[in-house]
């Protein structure tokens, strides 16, 4: 069986390529550049099992063309784990918005003219982005769940670089369930979206970590890079994921029957800067006295949390437990001293 998988070279998709090999699927992965597949292809050790295709705009309706015109009827599963990159957003609808709408709509339409009776199942990275509502934010009762979505639209998604943001996520995800019911007499893949909040955990190889990690891990990153008199912030951004879960529920989404037609939100509870501080501070006591110090971490203790996330539904499709804050800020951290060593 092979599965294509979209921005490869991603954080969380090489995790997932990673996941894929070692189950013994055939992949291939696509990448902006071909220096950016190279440099892949030689992380995996020229896997014969992995192979790469350059597609250097996904915003372009037609980027994955030449893709599926070469492999489309042997591929039996695509994986959208690439989003557009945007630099220097200065215009919210041309330079976010139009891009992630077309990146998902475009390898849609090309599996519909190339893979149309060959792809089973499609699974989209989404994000919780798309289900959180930037209105309801300051609600502390608020309990989100995955059957809940931004309420953004387009006008709306203009007024701010992170409603813009937000809504990106949401317009993606959306085109892709709206394609799906479109054309449900021309297609026969079930669909699946797999929606994370903040991810942490290690980069897939060593040699991935920089001096400034991707979004969620930068978080980690940061905390690891402060002085013994800086006060950490008590409050709480959000949600957290280790990235190893994410890629086993890629998996999960095409593998069982369960998943069709679902939307799988990642999360496995609330933390701080000061939790992150905390658990170094404990795991690590060499950097005592060298990082921010430790602190009660008054707000999480107390409950007094921005909002909150149900999702026993994907619990139960998953059936696992997920990796806790404690190993993927330890195994986060552990990875970055050993890089700079």
């Amino acid at each position: 069986m092979t599965v294509l998988v979209s921005g490869a070279t991603g954080f969380i998709a090489q995790h997932v390529v990673d996941s894929l090999l070692k189950a013994s699927y055939k992949v291939i992965g696509t990448a902006r550049t071909p220096a950016k597949a190279a440099k892949l292809l030689e992380q995996f050790g020229h896997n014969s099992n992995l192979s790469m295709e350059v597609v250097p705009d996904i915003s372009n309706i037609k980027g994955f063309d030449k893709v599926f015109e070469k492999h489309g009827k042997n591929i039996n599963i695509v994986l959208h784990t690439a989003s557009p990159f945007p630099f220097n957003i200065t215009q919210f609808e041309k330079d976010l918005l139009i891009p992630a709408r077309n990146g998902t709509r475009g390898i849609l339409e090309s599996i519909k003219k190339y893979s149309a009776d060959t792809v089973e199942r499609v699974v989209v990275t989404s994000s919780f982005a798309s289900i959180w509502d930037f209105e309801a934010a300051p609600n502390r009762n608020f309990v989100y769940n995955e059957k809940m979505w931004n309420p953004a639209i387009w006008e709306s998604a203009q007024t701010s670089a992170i409603m813009a943001y937000c809504a990106s996520k949401k317009f993606a995800e959306e085109t892709a369930w709206n394609f799906l019911h479109e054309y449900a007499n021309k297609i026969n893949f079930k669909l699946t979206t797999v929606n994370p909040v903040y991810v942490f955990g290690p980069q897939m190889f060593k040699s991935n970590v920089k001096e400034t990690l991707n979004t969620s891990c930068e978080i980690i990153n940061k905390v690891l890079k402060s002085n013994p008199r800086e006060q950490l912030s008590l409050e709480i951004p959000g949600e957290f994921i280790d990235v190893r879960d994410i890629a086993k529920a890629h998996l999960a989404a095409f593998q069982k029957k369960e998943t069709i037609g679902k939307r799988l939100l990642m999360s496995n509870g609330a933390f701080s800067e000061q939790t992150i501080c905390n658990l170094i501070n404990e795991e690590f006591p060499q950097l005592q006295g060298k990082i921010a110090p430790w602190a009660k971490d008054i707000k999480l203790d107390t409950g007094d949390v921005p909002f909150s996330i149900d999702n026993t539904m994907t619990r139960k499709l998953l059936e696992w437990d997920f990796i806790p804050i404690e190993k993927s800020v330890t195994d986060t951290v552990s990875q970055i001293i050993e890089a700079h060593k």
